[in-house]
C-alpha cells in the first residue's frame, strides 16, 4: 500500500530520535495494507465461485446400477450350474405288490438312475434335485411309495376302465387314452414324468409318448429289469431329451440376442428356362408351421417370410450315374453346394439386426442336373434328399415329377403340389429339429433297448419342450450374467459414460426377470423359466448395447481436460500467480515493519 507523506516527512526532521538506525530498504514505520491483498484474494475467490456452476455444467448423468448384484449373478451362475427339480412316477400294472416291496422299489429306481446319471451337475439338468415314487396296482388295489402327491395323482384302476389289452396294441391310441387319464390330474399340480409298466406275455416293448409319459409293456421276468428300463427312460430320455450327453452345444442355440428367428423359407429354381415352379406358402405357413410356432413360443418369438428366386445354380458340380440313371452329389461337395454369389436370401427385413434367420431352401434343378439324387458316406441315396448347416439352417432338393434327361424348356409355370409341399416340409420339420439339438428319427437306441418315441404335428412333444426349455433357460442365463458382468465392469473402468435411466430400468428388470427364472427352475416349471430368462438375456442385451452409452463410450477425463483447459488454464493462472505474488509482497512488508517494531521498542 501506499505510503504515508505526513508520517515520512515528521521521520526526516532534525531532532527525531536515532535517524541513523532506520534502514528504508529492510524497515518501515507503518503496517503494510490490506487493500491490494483484498483485491486479489476476491478476484480469485470470484473465479473459484465458478466452479461450481462449471461441473455442473460438464456433469455425467449416470443412473444408479446395482454392481453387486450383476457381479453376484455372473459368479454364481458359474459357480452354482442351474438345476431343476424333475418329479418321476413308476406304475407296475398286474404285478403281485406282496412279492415285491414297494419301498424297496422305489429305492433301485433311484439307485439306477444315479448310476446313470452324471457324477457332475450340468446346467440345464435335474442333478440330484428329483424325488421318485412308486406305486404297484394289482386287481384293483394300488400301493404307494415316495412323493405321495406325484403318485396321488395316479388314480388306481383307472387305467382298466377301457379294453387295455386293445389298446395296448395301437400306440398312438394308448398314448391319447394315458393322455386322458392323465392330463386333468396334472394340472397346476407340477409336472410329473411317468413310465407305466404291464406285464404281459409278449416281447418287450418301450414306447415313449408325445407328453410326458412312456410304457413298457411285455414278459418282465424280473423286476430288477423292468427298473433298469425305467431308469433309462427316466435319464436318457426324459431328463436328457434323447441325447448323448444330455446337454446342447450353443451351436444348437439358433435364438437371436433379442430373443427371435426368423424362418426364411426360399424356392429357388435353378434355370427359369426350363422350368419355373411356384408354391403356396400362405397355406403351408396356416396348416403346418402355426402349431409348430405356438409349440416354441417358450424358446423365441418365431416369424416366418418366403420368397422365390430365379436363376440360382448351386457352385458344386453332379456327376451323372447310369446305374441310377440320376445326377449324384456327395457328402463331401455338401460345402460347396451353397452358392452365396447367386442365392441372394438375406434379403430379410431383420438382416441387419440382431434376430437369427434360419434359411430353408427347396432347390429346384435345371433340366441339365435333373434327377438330382444325395449319396450319403455308406453308398445309399438319402431318403430326405436335404442335408442342415448348424446355424443356418437346412437345403432340400426337390425333382420336378416331369424331370427327364434332355428336356426341351418350355417356360412354363407350375406349382408344387400339397402332397409334395407336404413331404418337402416333413424333411424342414426334421431338420429344424435338429438345430436345435434334437433327433429326428423316431427311435432312440440305446445299449440294452430300443425305445419307440411317438411324434406330433407340433414337431416337438412336452417331454422335448422341457428338455429344450431346461436347455435354453441355462444358456439365456449364462449369456444373461455374462452381459451384466462385462456391462458392469465396463461401466465402472469409464466413469465419464453417461448412463440413462431407460439402461437401469433395463438392468434391473433384467436382474428381476433371471430371479423369477431361477425361482421357476427350483419348482420345476421349465416353460416359465424359460420365458423369464430369454426376457432377461434380451434386457440384459438391450443394455449393454444401447446407443446413448456405445456414442459416448471414449468419453474420458483426459478428452474433457484437453477440451476446457485451453479457455480457463491461461486465466487461472495469472489469478493464481498474482494472488502469491501480493501474498508474498504483504508479508515481505510486514517482516520490515516487525523490524523496525523491534529497534524503535530497543530505543525506547
Amino acid at each position: 500500500m501506499a505510503e504515508h507523506p505526513e508520517a515520512s516527512q515528521r521521520e526526516e526532521q532534525p531532532g527525531v530520535s536515532t535517524p541513523e538506525l532506520f534502514d528504508p530498504k529492510t524497515m518501515r514505520k507503518s503496517k503494510p495494507g490490506f487493500k491490494r491483498l483484498f483485491l486479489t484474494i476476491s478476484v480469485l475467490l470470484s473465479f473459484l465461485s465458478g466452479v461450481p456452476f462449471f461441473l455442473k455444467s460438464i456433469e455425467i448423468y449416470r443412473s444408479p446400477i446395482p454392481f453387486t448384484e450383476m457381479d453376484t449373478l455372473s459368479n454364481s451362475i458359474d459357480s452354482h450350474p442351474l438345476i431343476f427339480l424333475c418329479r418321476f412316477h413308476v406304475v407296475f400294472v398286474d404285478f403281485d405288490s406282496r412279492e415285491v416291496s414297494v419301498d424297496k422299489l422305489a429305492f433301485s429306481v433311484l439307485e439306477n438312475m444315479r448310476k446313470l446319471s452324471s457324477s457332475e451337475n450340468v446346467c440345464g439338468s435335474c442333478g440330484n434335485n428329483y424325488s421318485v415314487s412308486v406305486t404297484i396296482e394289482s386287481g384293483g388295489d394300488c400301493k404307494e411309495s415316495g412323493d405321495v402327491e406325484a403318485a396321488k395323482l395316479w388314480k388306481c384302476g383307472r387305467i382298466k376302465e377301457g379294453n387295455l389289452e386293445e389298446m395296448l396294441k395301437d400306440d398312438e391310441r394308448f398314448d391319447e387314452y394315458l393322455n386322458e387319464v392323465l392330463g386333468g390330474d396334472e394340472e397346476g399340480s407340477g409336472k410329473v414324468y411317468r413310465v407305466v409298466v404291464v406285464s404281459k406275455d409278449e416281447e418287450i416293448r418301450a414306447v415313449v409318448g408325445k407328453n410326458r409319459h412312456a410304457w413298457i409293456v411285455g414278459r418282465v421276468s424280473e423286476v430288477d429289469e423292468a427298473v433298469e428300463m425305467v431308469a433309462e427312460v427316466f435319464v436318457k430320455v426324459f431328463v436328457n431329451g434323447g441325447t448323448r450327453n444330455g446337454s446342447i452345444h450353443s451351436e444348437f442355440m439358433p435364438v437371436g440376442a433379442d430373443g427371435r428367428i426368423v424362418l426364411s423359407f426360399n424356392l429357388l429354381n435353378a434355370d427359369p428356362r426350363d422350368w419355373v415352379y411356384d408354391w403356396n406358402f400362405q397355406e403351408i405357413d396356416e396348416i403346418l408351421l402355426a402349431p409348430i410356432i405356438r409349440t416354441l413360443a417358450p424358446l423365441a418369438n418365431i416369424s416366418t417370410e418366403s420368397q422365390v428366386l430365379y436363376h440360382t445354380p448351386m457352385s458344386s458340380f453332379a456327376n451323372w450315374d447310369k446305374e441310377k440313371e440320376s445326377y449324384i452329389f456327395r457328402t463331401k461337395d455338401l460345402p460347396f453346394f451353397v452358392n452365396s454369389n447367386e442365392w441372394h436370401l438375406d434379403t430379410s427385413i431383420a438382416a441387419g439386426g440382431r434376430s437369427k434367420i434360419l434359411q430353408f431352401v427347396v432347390y429346384v434343378p435345371s433340366a441339365n442336373e435333373c434327377p438330382l439324387l444325395l449319396q450319403l458316406p455308406n453308398g445309399e441315396i438319402s431318403m430326405t434328399n436335404g442335408f442342415i448347416s448348424p446355424m443356418w439352417g437346412g437345403v432340400v432338393v426337390w425333382n420336378p415329377p416331369r424331370c427327364v434327361r434332355d428336356f426341351g424348356g418350355s417356360h412354363s409355370r407350375n406349382k408344387i403340389s400339397p402332397q409334395d409341399l407336404e413331404k418337402v416340409f416333413e424333411v424342414f420339420l426334421g431338420q429344424l429339429r435338429q438345430i436345435f439339438g434334437l433327433n429326428s428319427g423316431s427311435f432312440y437306441h440305446d445299449a440294452s433297448t430300443t425305445f419307440t418315441l411317438l411324434s406330433t404335428g407340433k414337431g416337438f412333444t412336452e417331454w422335448e419342450m422341457d428338455f429344450l426349455s431346461r436347455q435354453h433357460t441355462c444358456y439365456n442365463l449364462l449369456q444373461c450374467g455374462t452381459t451384466l458382468g462385462s456391462l458392469s465392469r465396463l461401466v465402472q473402468s469409464l466413469p465419464r459414460m453417461i448412463i440413462k435411466d431407460e439402461i437401469g430400468k433395463q438392468v434391473k428388470f433384467s436382474l428381476e426377470a433371471a430371479k423369477v427364472a431361477r425361482s421357476n427352475a427350483s419348482y420345476g416349471i421349465s416353460d416359465a423359466s424359460a420365458v423369464s430368462s430369454r426376457e432377461a438375456r434380451i434386457l440384459a442385451e438391450d443394455a449393454f448395447f444401447h446407443p446413448s452409452m456405445m456414442s459416448v463410450s471414449y468419453y474420458s477425463f483426459e478428452h474433457c481436460f484437453a477440451v476446457y483447459s485451453p479457455f480457463f488454464l491461461p486465466v487461472s493462472m495469472h489469478i493464481i500467480l498474482a494472488v502469491l505474488r501480493e501474498f508474498r509482497r504483504y508479508k515481505q512488508e510486514s517482516a520490515k515493519h516487525k523490524a523496525w517494531g523491534v529497534i524503535d521498542s530497543r530505543n525506547a
